[in-house]
């Protein structure tokens, strides 16, 4: 995924939300991805694991 694709997240508890990439910075354990949410338009950061599928955070929107 890139810069201004559109996403859900997995938070706690609740329904994926949906949102737009910011920014994308990668590390060797897995991605980095700032999602703007209506809520949260500045973004927050969600962490997605490279060896987890338990780890994945951030999916694109066409996904589901």
């Amino acid at each position: 995924m890139k810069v201004n694709d559109l996403v859900t997240v997995k938070t706690d508890g609740g329904p994926r939300r949906e949102g737009k990439v910011l920014a994308v910075e990668t590390f060797y354990e897995g991605v980095m991805y700032l999602v703007a949410l209506d809520d949260y338009p500045a973004g927050v950061w969600f962490f997605n694991e490279t060896q987890s599928k338990d780890g994945t955070f951030v999916e694109p929107r066409d996904a589901h």
